[in-house]
């Protein structure tokens, strides 16, 4: 007889912890079910940007404000900071039924080399995860200046793996794939990008920005370091493309305010600008 109570008090048990899984898992779908039903339905496309080492958050202001000037569209600046803590902070706002802002991710950790590039990379996905839950974008674009194109291309390689998030655009401006060396030698950096290729996504269309004063070097990034991203990126996305400016303003810290570049950014980048569709 006590082995009968036994049997159905575990009985009880067992379909009382059933429905209460049922019912947690339930809730649990359909909060998943509504995050995928917005992101799905969402009209936002950011264009999210990375500076280059020892750059600020406020790196790219002059950028936003010219094109906002040109394309008289008010393009909303979201800066955001990773500190080495894990904190992140946020500046400026998105306004409210803007469809395409920029956003600015930068890091405490602003420094050189290639194990700060993965250091940021990882900082960057962070950032990137906080974005993607209080957005609910289903698309984006991507700038990198300098080394923000190498946190970009070792993110993708290495942290990128959405299926209901598209990168559709990324463009990198005067990005040293190799660093400061010659075409001659391959860094331990550009030969782990190389490696890791396949990893990109391949419905992408990259562009890679190069600028130069006198077809030679780019101020301090040597152009064949800019152009070895071709052997990363061609023959794996979608569309590749080099470009290289010259001119006033071509010169590497002060591409992002060179009038090709911004209008290679209106006319490549910003869906509002060209009438592409964001989805």
């Amino acid at each position: 007889m006590g082995l009968s109570k036994r049997r159905r008090l575990i009985i009880v048990l067992s379909l009382l912890i059933l429905g209460i899984l049922t019912v947690f898992s339930y809730g649990w779908s359909k909060q998943n079910i509504g995050i995928l039903k917005r992101r799905q339905q969402s009209r936002m496309s950011p264009v999210i940007m990375i500076p280059g080492s020892s750059a600020s958050v406020n790196r790219f202001d002059t950028l936003v404000a010219r094109i906002n000037e040109m394309d008289r569209q008010n393009h909303s600046l979201l800066k955001i900071k990773v500190y080495n803590s894990g904190k992140i902070t946020y500046t400026g706002q998105i306004r409210r039924g803007d469809n395409e802002p920029f956003i600015v991710v930068g890091f405490e950790n602003n420094h050189d080399g290639y194990n700060n590039i993965k250091k940021q990379a990882k900082m960057f996905n962070t950032a990137f995860n906080q974005l993607k839950a209080q957005y609910n974008f289903n698309n984006f674009k991507g700038i990198g200046h300098s080394n923000g194109g190498l946190i970009y291309t070792y993110f993708l390689e290495h942290y990128f793996n959405e299926r209901q998030i598209q990168i559709k655009k990324l463009m990198t401006i005067g990005t040293p794939y190799n660093f400061a060396e010659s075409k001659s030698r391959c860094t331990q950096m550009l030969s782990d990008f190389i490696k890791n290729r396949e990893k990109i996504p391949h419905n992408l269309t990259m562009y890679s920005i190069a600028g130069s004063e006198n077809y030679v070097e780019d101020g301090l990034v040597p152009l064949s370091s800019v152009l070895a991203g071709k052997y990363i990126y061609q023959g794996v996305v979608r569309h590749y493309t080099q470009i290289t400016v010259t001119g006033r303003l071509a010169q590497h810290s002060a591409l992002p305010q060179n009038r090709e570049v911004l209008n290679l950014i209106r006319r490549y980048i910003l869906t509002s600008h060209n009438g592409e569709m964001n989805n």
